[in-house]
């Protein structure tokens, strides 16, 4: 296999270029490559535009990364040398298209396709050049806003209710670091009252969404990791920063607003069983569950309790 990557690597340490990625890289079946060696291409860079070209060619015992910005400039080699030693050349490939999957046929990608194209042979780099020019010329940029639907000024104190039928009289809470949704009415005890408080903040990874930090745990900020949403203290870091920032879009059930992820744009808040998630529609966990979605990733936003 020999499949066109755009991410921020697999976490094991291997595949990776400069900064902190996403990088354009190829993954050969048994890794991830930014270059001939398996851990780290330096000359591979982060790139961070809104729309990115990526280009992957081969041939016996040569291959070639190269990318761009698809709305401006040319595109730059990242890479252009031999294949890695460990059996990845002779390459037989027979040429395919398949969206968001690598060798193991899973449907982990995140973010949008817009356009591909797969050739025979290798072509130049002046073509390739050529065919970036058209790509800028087409203009991409985003179409719609980041946020929609009702509007929550920073720095005001808000409470999320949840509108699934049977359950509206729950709201997102936290216990430590845990979030969930729980019963909360005017005579609860103050300390869940601030529990399910939280003070807007501008996003921390992208000023034009927003952020939410604990009332009741100043510093700290619902964010998401490893799929769940907790509470942590602000440490500052990119990840952090991109993981704890969430953008409102008008409520998918028509009622209020869903929380879609920064970082994992086709994700949003949802509570399930309880505990509160970031879901995607029928993806590959069990709280990625179709049933009751669009109600389960709807909340009005509200006054705080506290």
């Amino acid at each position: 296999m020999e499949a066109l990557y755009f991410g921020t690597g697999d976490g094991s340490g291997r595949g990776t270029g400069s900064g902190s990625g996403p990088w354009i890289m190829a993954d050969l079946e048994n890794g991830l490559f930014s270059g001939v060696d398996a851990i780290n291409n330096p000359a591979d860079p982060s790139i961070t535009s809104r729309f990115v070209t990526a280009v992957l060619k081969g041939q016996p015992n040569q291959w070639a990364i190269r990318g761009g910005d698809s709305t401006s400039g040319s595109l730059s080699t990242y890479y252009n040398g031999v294949r890695p030693s460990n059996g990845y050349n002779p390459m037989s490939k027979e040429g395919a298209i398949i969206l968001g999957t690598g060798g193991d046929n899973s449907n982990w990608a995140q973010g949008t396709f817009y356009e591909g194209v797969l050739t025979s042979g290798y072509p130049s780099d002046a073509t390739e050049n050529a065919v970036q020019a058209n790509i800028v010329l087409a203009k991409y940029a985003a179409s719609a806003p980041l946020m929609s639907g009702p509007t929550i000024s920073v720095g005001s104190k808000v409470s999320f209710r949840v509108t699934t039928p049977s359950f509206t009289d729950r709201y997102i809470t936290h216990s430590g670091s845990t979030i969930s949704t729980q019963p909360v009415l005017s005579a609860s005890l103050t300390a869940l009252k601030q529990q399910a408080s939280w003070t807007v903040r501008s996003g921390l990874g992208n000023n034009a969404c927003l952020s939410f930090e604990s009332l009741d745990s100043p510093g700290s900020f619902i964010r998401h990791s490893s799929y769940k949403l907790v509470v942590n203290a602000n440490d500052n870091s990119k990840v952090f920063s991109e993981d704890a920032t969430f953008c409102l879009q008008t409520g998918v059930n028509g009622q209020g607003s869903s929380l879609r992820s920064w970082s994992y744009p086709a994700r949003y808040f949802r509570h399930y069983y309880g505990l509160l998630y970031i879901a995607s529609n029928s993806g590959p966990h069990s709280f990625d569950n179709p049933a009751l979605f669009n109600d389960d990733i709807s909340f009005i936003i509200t006054s705080s309790f506290a």
